[in-house]
């Protein structure tokens, strides 16, 4: 059985402690033994197996997840025994519910997997935000929620929200690109109600309009999911449930814009600029004590306090 373990995941791993590259070798020598010793991690297709941090020197407990298939093993995230991913209760019964499971499944693996990279580097490298990060939802406020939206919330966003409910801010700063930060549930829902309000007016409006010139400022079927900032609510990104594309939304009613990152690609590029900066293109990261501070949003009267994030 051939294991696999990306390189950015190991070398993630090793700034744990010094131990932890001679545990995982011992972990992944057993892994090619007996493939299915994990037990199910509530993610799909992920299953998770620990290692006992006293029986190794310098190397803490951790928590390890890998998929299976039939010829090989592959690790997806090794992380702190005490921050692995929550158990997403409900994700089998929601792809159940989806005409194309298996295709439902493998993004949920990929927000899932992007997230936690995120989160294990914050852990690392900016306590702060990491801190700031808010406990999953759990799928009765997830229920709660979709009732009072009254739009069904697709699986890629509910397991998000699973893992992370919000993002409070790091020292005033929200940990994705341009320092925009995932909105609390509380937050999502007022905002939908006003975009909503907004819409209805414009359709009284667009009664006495050319169908050349109505206006659309939301429709029923996008979800709010990031905000400017954790203080900022005045603009952010939608997921359309219709299309699973992002777009930009404004409470001030401008024009929406398109994106084309899926929630999915979204959250993978933000930990691939965070675990490779010399690559970022978008954006680049950087910490102002212990919180990630994104280069494009950086406060003037704080900037020179900024130091990049080389790796």
């Amino acid at each position: 059985m051939n294991v696999e373990i990306p390189p950015e995941v190991r070398n993630s791993a090793a700034e744990f402690g010094a131990g932890v590259p001679y545990a995982l070798k011992v972990l992944l020598g057993q892994l090619a033994d007996d493939p299915d010793m994990g037990r199910p991690s509530g993610l799909p297709g992920v299953l998770t197996v620990t290692i006992d941090g006293e029986m190794f020197e310098d190397c803490p407990a951790l928590a390890i997840g890998y998929i299976r298939e039939p010829d090989r093993v592959e690790v997806r995230y090794v992380s702190l025994l005490s921050s692995s991913p929550p158990f997403v209760e409900d994700t089998e019964d929601e792809l159940r519910k989806e005409h194309r499971p298996a295709a439902a499944a493998g993004v949920v693996r990929e927000v899932a997997d992007a997230l936690h990279r995120i989160m294990c580097w914050l852990q690392l490298h900016a306590p702060a935000s990491y801190a700031a990060l808010r406990p999953g939802a759990s799928p009765a406020t997830l229920a709660a929620l979709e009732e009072g939206l009254g739009v069904r919330i697709p699986v890629d966003l509910k397991a998000l929200w699973l893992l992370t409910a919000g993002d409070d801010g790091g020292d005033g700063w929200g940990s994705l690109p341009a320092n925009r930060a995932l909105m609390n549930l509380d937050a999502v829902a007022a905002t939908y109600r006003l975009k909503m309000e907004d819409q209805t007016n414009q359709d009284v409006l667009n009664a006495q309009r050319s169908a050349d010139e109505s206006v659309t400022v939301w429709k029923a079927t996008w979800i709010p999911v990031v905000a400017l900032g954790p203080a900022d609510s005045t603009g952010g990104l939608y997921l359309d449930v219709a299309t699973g594309r992002m777009g930009q939304w404004s409470r001030y009613n401008d024009a929406p814009g398109e994106e084309p990152d899926t929630l999915s690609t979204y959250l993978e590029e933000a930990a691939d600029m965070l675990e490779n900066p010399a690559l970022a293109t978008r954006d680049k990261p950087g910490l102002i004590g212990g919180a990630l501070v994104w280069l494009s949003s950086v406060d003037p009267a704080r900037e020179d306090r900024w130091r990049p994030w080389t790796g």
